[in-house]
């Protein structure tokens, strides 16, 4: 019986997590407090704004957005985005893998006086699996993404997982 009762336990929480929507994980872990843009809207730029990669750079070196520029988040500097982005009222778009850590970055812009910082809903997972284009270091295409770890990677349903 106990066995049953540990059996039907770990099949409701396995269950329950792989039928997690994004939706209910970033609530899990975010508080909106830097507004979401969406893949389709960030694909379509209208006021061509500055991507901050805020993944590690051996995540970045595998795969990122065309253009964006990597801040890392462990050791992230704000002295030097304040010098690299002077203007306060810049657009300014920050991701990760899925937008967890990138709201954090985000957070501290907002702080230092940024008003005009947007997350990546879903970042570059969610980038990927609705099909457009990320690259590595040497800026070639590449269907190759770094899951981050083995927890996250079951977001990424399109593309090569990478982990390190």
């Amino acid at each position: 019986m106990k066995k049953l009762l540990i059996f039907i336990f770990v099949l409701t929480t396995t269950l329950s997590f792989s039928q997690e929507s994004l939706d209910n994980l970033l609530n899990r872990f975010n508080d909106k407090s830097v507004p979401y843009v969406n893949v389709n809207e960030l694909a379509m730029p209208k006021s061509n704004p500055i991507i901050l990669d805020t993944r590690e750079p051996i995540e970045y070196e595998v795969s990122h957005l065309k253009d964006a520029i990597c801040v890392g988040y462990d050791k992230f500097d704000l002295k030097k985005v304040t010098e690299t982005i002077p203007d306060k009222d810049q657009p300014i778009v920050v991701y990760c893998s899925l937008g967890i850590r990138s709201e954090t970055i985000g957070k501290k812009l907002q702080k230092a006086g940024y008003n005009n910082v947007y997350n990546l809903y879903g970042g570059i997972f969610e980038w990927k699996n609705k099909g457009f284009e990320v690259y590595n270091s040497k800026e070639q295409q590449t269907d190759s993404i770094h899951t981050f770890s083995k927890t996250w990677s079951k977001w990424l349903r399109k593309g090569i997982k990478v982990a390190n």
